[in-house]
């Protein structure tokens, strides 16, 4: 099957993000899936998910029948105040990531269940590098510990750790990649 990536441009491609992300959102997993597949922890709307793509359209993955494949979010920092469950990250990174080093957050990634294990983390992070190298030196996320899953597949595809923390009893792992 043939995976073509590229940036959001439609509603229609924004709403079929939110479609995974409903899917794969970590009350929506079994446990067992949990720690076999991963999850995700944030739960975003229309309207904050297309503002955050105003500023710097997110990546997609769409397979060659038209379906989403996977996504990562783009979140420029000057979202910080935005989503409730990261302002402790950037409490954790400021004093981590120099003043004069612009930095874009990968807000979330997610692959099918149909197109895992197919290259779609890889491919994703790939064109969002490519997107972004040209104005940006890092791309930061983080991780929920508990997540194993994906912190193998955000280590393989060369993300360093940066800080380890917990908030609202949650354990996080902030990675970095460069550009």
């Amino acid at each position: 099957m043939k995976i073509t990536y590229s940036s959001t441009k439609t509603e229609k491609e924004l709403v079929q993000i939110l479609r995974l992300q409903q899917e794969n959102l970590y009350r929506n997993v079994s446990n067992e899936e949990k720690l076999a597949e991963g999850f995700v922890t944030v739960e975003h709307s229309y309207e904050l998910l297309k503002e955050m793509n105003d500023v710097c359209p997110h990546t997609i993955a769409i397979d060659d029948q038209g379906n989403l494949a996977g996504y990562a979010l783009s979140m420029h920092p000057s979202f910080r105040d935005k989503i409730d469950v990261l302002k402790p990250m950037f409490e954790v990174i400021d004093p981590l990531i120099a003043s004069e080093e612009k930095y874009m957050l990968m807000g979330q990634i997610c692959v099918s269940k149909n197109h895992r294990k197919q290259g779609v983390f890889r491919g994703l992070y790939a064109h969002m590098k490519e997107q972004l190298e040209q104005e940006y030196i890092t791309i930061v996320t983080e991780i929920d510990a508990l997540n194993n899953r994906s912190m193998q597949a955000h280590k393989a595809v060369g993300f360093e750790e940066m800080a380890r923390y917990t908030a609202n009893g949650q354990k996080w792992v902030v990675v970095r990649m460069q550009l």
